[in-house]
């Protein structure tokens, strides 16, 4: 007869695991992760599979290599600018802790000081890739008011929008960042100790996502369906705007043709849908989590919405992570 289980202690436990490896792999932005060192523009920074570089055939070697330190350096202010609205909704979240379980509440203060440190690394990796790259980059994004918009929407919707990010920056990195030839120490040095805590933020989220979804009315539950739809939708206009103005900044530095102008917007739009949306929407653990959490009508709502922008990814897909 198998000994049944009590599902708070196994979710102390997974908080306790979390606080455990938190302290383990505690890491130094300067000591551990930047050591002095500088971007070298000889090296890559994003791999082909995830800057989808080696789509846009007419560049010459040069050029496919600057495309992708570009996406490299917004895909770091990326990360900076979402760990700000991570920070403040990891901190109200854990404030409901705050007289009850108190290993849960520990690994959520511990998720946001990471998350605080994470910011001020990629505000140093920034610094060093204006220093490194000729001027005219624009990051267009303003991170209080994406952070805004975002935690307008109710605690499900953020969480599972949360998930979705920590696990497609663990899947990128495990599967493309880490063994591609030719990147910059210093860039993949960034997302290996990134990664490395971002693994526990992964468990952590999925934890309160679903202590939040018990909390839910069939009718609330319904609506917060809809708002990770409206979340993912506002993702991708930002995502246009970021596109533009990276595209921009490449034909200005690199003097590109007139006739492939509009190919290099387009295929840098479609490296930030793949990068931000769909590679998160294909990983298996989000969408089994996704799935246990709703039902085949809402699933249906989500594949709807997201269908267009699977379609305009096309056939880069899970194998191009290398």
């Amino acid at each position: 007869m198998p000994i049944a289980t009590d599902p708070l202690a196994q979710d102390s436990a997974s908080y306790a695991r979390c606080i455990e490896v938190s302290k383990r792999i505690r890491w130094d932005i300067d000591r551990d992760v930047i050591r002095g060192r500088h971007f070298d523009l000889a090296s890559k920074f994003l791999p082909d599979g995830l800057s989808l570089a080696h789509e846009l055939p007419f560049l010459t070697p040069a050029q496919r290599l600057f495309y992708g330190q570009v996406q490299g350096r917004t895909y770091a202010n990326m990360f900076g600018m979402i760990e700000r609205y991570i920070g403040v909704k990891m901190l109200e979240v854990g404030r409901s802790h705050g007289f009850g379980d108190q290993t849960a509440f520990e690994a959520l203060v511990r998720l946001t000081d990471e998350e605080l440190k994470h910011q001020e690394l990629f505000r140093r990796i920034e610094r060093l890739a204006a220093e490194a790259m000729p001027p005219g980059y624009r990051f267009a994004l303003d991170g209080n008011d994406v952070a805004a918009f975002v935690l307008g929407k109710c605690s499900w919707a953020v969480l599972a929008l949360t998930c979705h990010i920590e696990l497609f920056s663990q899947a990128h990195y495990r599967a493309s960042i880490e063994g591609a030839a030719g990147l910059s120490d210093l860039f993949k040095d960034v997302f290996l100790f990134h990664w490395k805590e971002e693994s526990q933020h992964a468990i952590l989220d999925e934890l309160e996502w679903v202590r939040e979804d018990a909390t839910l009315t069939p009718a609330a539950r319904d609506a917060a369906v809809g708002e990770l739809i409206e979340l993912v939708g506002g993702v991708d206009s930002l995502l246009q705007v970021q596109a533009r103005a990276d595209a921009a900044y490449f034909r200005d530095v690199t003097g590109i043709g007139a006739d492939h102008r509009e190919a290099v917007e387009s295929n840098t739009l479609r490296a930030y849908r793949w990068q931000y949306i769909v590679s998160g929407v294909l990983e298996p653990r989000f969408q089994k989590a996704l799935g246990a959490l709703t039902n085949d009508a809402q699933m249906a709502r989500m594949q709807a919405a997201l269908g267009p922008l699977i379609a305009y990814v096309g056939d880069c897909g899970e194998p191009a992570l290398h």
